[in-house]
């Protein structure tokens, strides 16, 4: 298993005990880093994971607002809380994270999902960053189109 995607494993598990337990944002960053400890205790990308959940916590109102726009139908309380704490880590890599490719962001929280979820979760969590995804790219409001305008925008030196 990638550093990364143990980094989003172990963020995800404390999301899910900080959501479930209704705790305070300093006690699940306290809980990240002992679980951190307990799971992997090899593990080097400390910072990668305290970089996520922090983002997620600094976004939380926003990316809750994607997934009520783009799962209607699942009330936002409705939705399992694995597959809840998935979806904010998704979003907030898809949507708030420059340095994280669009789809790696959909693609590791599709492997979270199929491998923390129920049965229909991997479908469920790609069809919501899918259409969030289709919904940007539309709009030009990708990362990766960013960039490029970026790049062909910024005169030569």
């Amino acid at each position: 298993m990638s550093n990364r995607h143990l980094a989003r494993t172990i963020t995800m598990q404390t999301l899910y005990e900080w959501d479930f337990n209704s705790s305070d944002e300093e006690k699940a960053l306290a809980y990240l880093l002992e679980n951190k400890r307990e799971f992997a205790p090899e593990f080097e990308d400390q910072g990668f994971m305290e970089h996520l959940l922090r983002e997620v916590f600094a976004h939380k109102a926003d990316i809750d607002a994607y997934i009520v726009k783009y799962a209607p139908e699942w009330p936002l309380e409705q939705i399992t809380t694995v597959d809840r704490n998935i979806l904010r880590i998704g979003v907030c890599e898809l949507v708030f994270s420059p340095e994280v490719p669009s789809k790696v962001a959909i693609n590791e929280a599709i492997e979270l999902a199929k491998t923390f979820g129920g049965q229909a979760s991997g479908k469920f969590v790609n069809g919501v960053l899918g259409a969030i995804y289709k919904d940007l790219s539309d709009k030009g409001e990708l990362k990766e189109q960013k960039k490029k305008k970026q790049t062909k925008d910024t005169p030569a030196s």
